[in-house]
């Protein structure tokens, strides 16, 4: 059984995404509480006007620092740090750092300054994050020199990796955009419609991005991606960390241009979720069955030459396995031109809730935990086809517990799959 203890780059990917679940859900980073315009039977309806500026409410920066220790392949033992200073110089605002350093001498940093506005631009957020890490056991799945765009072997070497991200996102203002970005950002509070133009938050995100991968004794891969990723995203979820209605829908396009040295290429991925409240009963105050679908594909993987193909390095392109796609397997243990996934998760809330009185857990805020069972099925393929997807699927399952501990939601989980077991403790949902 492996172990995928809270890997950094996981944490500093999942708890970037937890800061915008948690102020698209209206929790502690962002203070405002907004209602969302219920569903209209008429188009000429209106949803309510934005909130005027000078009527928001007073804020001061909080600053909260948890210390962590963990064990994982890669690192051995590892200790490390993760803070986060809310309402950083504007309400919505954030900042997020993270530092480990590990018993084989390797080390781990991570920093985000998450959803500012800058004066007299409405409609618009902007973040920029950047990740450096040297793992001196990395584990990878890699191709050999001989079979470079064959199957991956698995290998355990020297790794540096980076990467820098600058995020421009547009609120539409259409559903809750229209009220204003700082009162999109609060929970959704009213009905939840399928119509985008006056349910849930639809956006626009613009990511320049730069990214490399160096590994020891693997000179002849390609080691460095640039480009831009462009995200249509409508989040129409009730509440981004305990979904009971709704969905989120999201496309994305990355482009890597290209240089004299670098190949250019492009992928897309497509990803819907859903979820179903069930009723409640006198053992689980709330049930839910939540699904989704991911989908990806990356059109240029045969355009070119045999031998200068306009594919992505395999830790920038479409991957499958880790801690939210087919978990049952490592992190990104298939790679390939494209990929299909199909996730359904059944999720209770028991009635029961002892954890406010038992030792440790009674010094932290735990209004909720979650018992979760989650099956998965998908594929990598080197072909864009419904047979080559469906071909010999993996599969993956398993259970879980997840809590919501200080407005974070921490998931522990066990998952199986033909080939592994995986045991993750990470931040956020899923999905």
């Amino acid at each position: 059984m492996a172990l995928g203890l809270m890997s950094p780059l996981a944490f500093a990917s999942q708890a970037s995404t937890e800061l915008d679940d948690a102020q698209r859900s209206g929790e502690e980073t962002v203070i405002i509480e907004s209602v969302s315009p219920k569903a209209k039977a008429k188009p000429e309806s209106k949803p309510e006007p934005k909130q005027a500026e000078d009527q928001l409410p007073d804020y001061k920066a909080e600053f909260v620092a948890v210390p962590f220790a963990f064990s994982s392949e890669s690192l051995s033992t590892a200790f490390g740090g993760a803070g986060v200073l809310k309402h950083a110089g504007q309400i919505q605002s954030s900042i997020l750092g993270i530092g480990v350093y590990s018993t084989n001498n390797s080390w781990v940093s991570y920093l985000r300054f998450n959803d500012y506005q800058i004066p007299s631009i409405e409609q618009w957020l902007f973040s920029i994050e950047t990740y450096q890490a040297r793992f001196q056991e990395g584990v990878y799945y890699v191709p050999s020199e001989a079979t470079i765009n064959g199957n991956t072997e698995r290998v355990v070497t020297l790794g540096d990796e980076s990467y820098t991200k600058f995020h421009a996102r547009y609120i539409l203002p259409i559903g809750r955009g229209s009220q204003g970005v700082l009162n999109s950002l609060g929970r959704a509070r009213g009905d939840i419609s399928w119509n985008p133009l006056y349910s849930g938050v639809t956006s626009l995100k613009f990511s320049p991005f730069t990214q490399s991968r160096e590994l020891e004794g693997f000179d002849f891969l390609p080691d460095e991606a640039k480009g831009l990723a462009v995200e249509l995203d409508w989040d129409n979820r009730d509440n981004g960390k305990n979904s009971t209605q709704g969905g989120q829908t999201s496309f994305k396009v990355t482009r890597d241009f290209g240089t004299g040295s670098r190949n250019s290429w492009t992928t897309w991925e497509f990803d819907q979720s859903a979820f179903v409240s069930i009723d409640s009963n006198e053992w689980f105050g709330q049930q839910i069955l939540a699904f989704n679908f991911y989908l990806a594909d990356t059109p240029t993987w045969t355009s070119g030459s045999e031998e200068d193909l306009h594919r992505p390095p395999s830790f920038a392109g479409v991957s499958l396995g880790g801690f939210e796609r087919l978990r049952g397997y490592t992190s990104k243990r298939y790679t390939g031109r494209s990929a299909v996934l199909y996730s359904a998760e059944y999720r209770v809330q028991p009635r029961w809730q002892p954890l406010q009185e038992w030792p440790v857990f009674n010094l932290y805020d735990i209004p909720w935990w979650q018992w979760v069972a989650f099956a998965e099925a998908g594929q990598v393929s080197d072909d864009f086809s419904a047979s080559a997807l469906h071909d010999d699927l993996k599969w993956s399952a398993g259970i879980g517990a997840r809590f919501e501990v200080e407005s974070v939601v921490v998931r522990a989980e066990l998952a199986f799959s033909a080939e592994s077991n995986q045991f993750w403790i990470m931040v956020n949902q899923p999905f």
